[in-house]
């Protein structure tokens, strides 16, 4: 298969490289992915002006732009041919329940399936080194044969690995958990009264209901959770009708 690969933690990441290295075996790799980390741009993609993509090596590509412009040029002209499908991490941290609404590289998989090609946004739920890539890297391996032979169209797959050292994992289909952001704001006044500010928090906490990504990877095992592109209602539409707006 030809295969895109991405992420937001930028072209020269480890666990980009350890999925080059994993598919590259069996498969036709190409990379277009961020000349820096563009962790937490979402689904943002450049509207005005023109987006730098430069090659560095043979099928491996820079780009000044998100990573949803990653796979959006790479599919409309920036590569020979498009891909089959798009692999998108392995992200350095996890990428579990709501915080598939802010992440980069969930983006770039969500992207891809809304051009119509299978996609899966691939993390591991370590908050710093050692990251272990390889096991990661080599599931996807084995199984993206499966994966795009189950990909339904309008969904993406978003998995999550433990940080642990493995070469065999249990997989549990999963739902995206709730996840709570304790964030601060911290600022500091500049000579000319500038003001700035930066966001710190405390470790990111999961509600661990039973079957939720979180409380699967939490337990050791490999969440897939398969996400569906398109807004839904869940609030009945009735609990509106006596509304008065104005």
């Amino acid at each position: 298969m030809r295969i895109l690969l991405t992420n937001d933690d930028g072209v020269d990441s480890p666990g980009l490289k350890a999925l080059v290295k994993a598919l590259s075996e069996e498969h036709d790799v190409w990379v277009v992915a961020p000349e820096s980390e563009r962790s937490g741009t979402s689904h943002s993609i450049s509207l005005h002006g023109a987006v730098k993509i430069r090659q560095i090596e043979t099928q491996v590509y820079s780009c000044a732009g998100t990573p949803a412009d990653c796979v959006l040029f790479a599919f409309l002209g920036a590569l020979p041919e498009r891909p089959d499908v798009v692999v998108s991490g392995i992200n350095l941290g996890p990428n579990l329940g709501t915080d598939i609404i802010y992440s980069g590289t969930v983006a770039a998989a969500r992207q891809a399936a809304l051009m119509g090609r299978p996609s899966v946004a691939v993390s591991v739920d370590g908050r710093r080194p050692p990251y272990h890539f390889e096991g990661p890297a080599g599931f996807i391996s084995r199984n993206l044969d499966v994966i795009v032979e189950h990909w339904t169209e309008d969904h993406f797959l978003n998995v999550n690995f433990p940080n642990v050292k493995k070469d065999k994992y249990r997989f549990v289909v999963t739902h995206p958990s709730r996840r709570i952001y304790r964030d601060k704001a911290v600022s500091f006044v500049a000579p000319n009264r500038d003001v700035y500010y930066f966001l710190e928090g405390t470790l990111i906490e999961s509600e661990l209901d039973e079957g939720s990504d979180s409380y699967v990877v939490s337990a050791g095992d490999v969440s897939v959770s398969p996400v569906f592109l398109h807004p839904v209602k869940h609030v009945d539409h009735q609990s509106y009708d006596d509304i008065a707006f104005r």
